[in-house]
């Protein structure tokens, strides 16, 4: 539905804060690829998939290859479960198909089911600290969050880890309720160069996707881990 014709003084209104006022403001932009794969990360985190369907066109025309869009989708799975990841990953699907891209995309697993712990452990400890190479022997959901979430996706190629922590700031900080977490993602961010200013960037560049309530809160846990 073309919301011009439905709707033309929210679409007006709205397409200028989003595309103008907020993209161009001073000392808050942040160049094309990574503007979308943090907006597209977001609108999954928020579970906004008619808008994720309107904007991965133009991710895909400014700079996001194929296999970061599908990675950024994977490791949506352990942040967002599976049940709100899937209709993202047919959307996904259904668009490049649509565009003339065969599927499967070229495989980017790094890690066999036999090694994924031990190599997941390794990233952890690269992301967070030496202490988490004991962290996944206190319970069964520490060591899957080890083997699973970094074993069987962080160690996948396609996004740098930076990107890879980017990703999971984005998915957290528009979710909600996720506050601890998300802390805990903005120091992992700064110990993998993304600092503050960078942070506060991303924030400012996906609010019109979340609102206001969310983007102070992530903007707050920003605050909190660098006091910490």
């Amino acid at each position: 539905m073309d919301l011009y014709k439905t709707d033309p003084e929210f679409a007006q209104r709205f397409s200028y804060f989003a595309f103008e006022e907020v993209v161009h403001e001073e000392n808050q932009q942040l160049d094309e690829k990574t503007r979308y794969i943090s907006i597209l990360a977001t609108l999954i985190g928020c579970g906004g998939v008619e808008a994720y369907r309107e904007l991965l066109d133009s991710a895909l025309e400014n700079g996001v290859a194929p296999i970061a869009v599908k990675e950024i989708v994977y490791q949506a799975a352990d942040y967002l479960g599976y049940g709100r990841m899937l209709p993202f990953l047919n959307a996904t699907n259904e668009i490049l198909r649509e565009r003339g891209i065969s599927l499967p995309l070229d495989g980017q697993s790094t890690t066999t089911i036999t090694d994924r712990l031990e190599k997941g452990i390794e990233v952890q400890s690269k992301i967070f600290g030496e202490h988490m190479k004991e962290a996944w022997k206190t319970s069964h959901i520490n060591r899957w969050l080890a083997a699973n979430c970094f074993g069987d996706y962080y160690t996948r190629n396609g996004l740098t880890l930076a990107e890879r922590e980017l990703m999971t700031f984005c998915f957290l900080m528009a979710q909600g309720g996720c506050e601890p977490q998300l802390i805990a993602h903005v120091k992992g961010n700064l110990n993998m160069g993304n600092d503050k200013d960078f942070l506060i960037k991303v924030v400012s560049q996906c609010l019109p996707y979340i609102g206001y309530p969310r983007s102070l809160n992530a903007i707050s846990c920003i605050n909190q881990a660098v006091e910490q």
